[in-house]
């Protein structure tokens, strides 16, 4: 250890310089396990954090999240006919690209949530400031990733909504912010057309009506037939009665109204085995190829630092200096070299972190795994650089 620090103290520049850049590297490590768990905690959270027992979608849909779901408005009362069921309440999940304020340049995506705020199903979670919906409609709770203050007045369509709450960390799958709206409102939203589009749409159905021969006041009066699906839902939320059992509710619904139904772990493991599948592998592959590379950098710095002193090396041999004492020397400059850029990448991620994009989500096991990895790791790269040391003759100090 004192031989190991003496050397360190010669090359003190070198060293620190060595360990900024592994630590740099390391840094990316521990944001990477940040994200991948990020990408899980918010591909789930909307899940999690709706208070309802079941989810009813449209039959042979993995939906609302991996898949569109499309239902009647009125399916929520067949649903909440079923037995067992004490709430049902309609939902509706999409995402929307839109400029919130007037003159606003660019425009933000985020997911809009309607739910029914009489039921209250669905209502928004985190919520750190102000209060949740209460009025039926032109109020919303939106996330402060929006940038949106306390009692703004957004602009949605053509209609401008009060902001009476504010969420932290509300996202959905790809980290968007959530706004909540009433669900009118949510279904105005998303099924308001443009005034030219209208009467271009317009204009079509009576072409095609007048195709088929009707025409006048007839074709009129059947435009209301042919108008949006602003009476269609995504998803019905249902809370059980406490006695009620999930399975036999859900088997029920199955048979007799023809949609499918999720527990919301089943629900979970939908989002994690579909949406979430494939960028969950690619994050988990770049972080185990981030990990090698560290490992083998940590293995080349450990190396040429030998190289370099390798006449010091073989001075020790022709001295009479034990083997295990080249070994002590080597071992613990790589463990110095993984241990200092360990706790440097560690306060690099911490400073990180708060400014960062997506969500980072740390625990405690895998930073502490990473770590284990890395210090395993530097040690096992650094028996290349302990091979050559011992094969390094004595006579080499003396020019031989």
């Amino acid at each position: 250890m004192e031989l190991a620090l003496k050397d360190i103290r010669r090359h003190l520049g070198r060293f620190l310089a060595t360990m900024a850049g592994v630590a740099m590297l390391l840094a990316i490590v521990l944001v990477m396990n940040g994200i991948y768990r990020g990408n899980i905690a918010d591909g789930v959270w909307l899940i999690e954090n709706t208070a309802t027992d079941l989810w009813v979608v449209e039959g042979g849909r993995g939906g609302p999240f991996n898949e569109p779901s499309r239902l009647p408005q009125d399916s929520y009362r067949s649903v909440a006919a079923t037995p067992g069921v004490e709430t049902a309440s309609p939902l509706v999940v999409y995402t929307a690209q839109r400029t919130l304020r007037d003159g606003e340049a660019a425009s933000q995506q985020f997911t809009v949530v309607g739910y029914d705020v009489q039921a209250g199903l669905g209502r928004p979670g985190r919520l750190v400031q102000g209060r949740a919906i209460e009025a039926p409609h032109w109020e919303m709770v939106a996330d402060g990733k929006l940038g949106l203050g306390l009692g703004e007045l957004a602009t949605l369509g053509n209609d401008r909504y009060r902001v009476v709450g504010l969420t932290r960390g509300a996202v959905d799958a790809s980290g968007n912010p959530l706004v909540y709206l009433s669900l009118p409102d949510a279904q105005k939203v998303q099924f308001e057309q443009d005034p030219h589009a209208v009467v271009a749409a317009r204009a079509a159905t009576l072409q095609r009506l007048e195709r088929i021969g009707v025409r006048g006041a007839q074709a009129t009066a059947l435009l209301p037939l042919f108008g949006d699906s602003a009476g269609t839902i995504n998803a019905v939320l249902v809370r059980l009665h406490p006695a009620s059992d999930a399975g036999r509710v859900a088997q029920h619904v199955r048979d007799w109204l023809h949609f499918d139904v999720y527990t919301t772990a089943q629900e979970r493991s939908l989002m994690l085995e579909g949406r979430l599948s494939r960028i969950s592998s690619v994050l988990g592959l770049f972080r185990a190829l981030l990990v090698l590379v560290s490992i083998v950098i940590i293995g080349l710095v450990v190396y040429v630092l030998t190289i370099e002193k390798i006449r010091s090396i073989a001075t020790l041999k022709l001295i009479g200096a034990p083997n295990h004492l080249i070994v002590r020397l080597i071992v613990t400059q790589s463990l110095l070299l993984t241990l200092g850029a360990f706790v440097l990448a560690y306060a690099l991620r911490e400073w990180i972190a708060p400014g960062f994009p997506r969500t980072l989500a740390f625990t405690g096991v895998e930073t502490g795994i990473t770590f284990a990895v890395m210090l395993v790791g530097g040690v096992l790269a650094s028996l290349l650089a302990v091979w050559h040391a011992l094969r390094t003759p004595p006579q080499l100090a003396l020019g031989g």
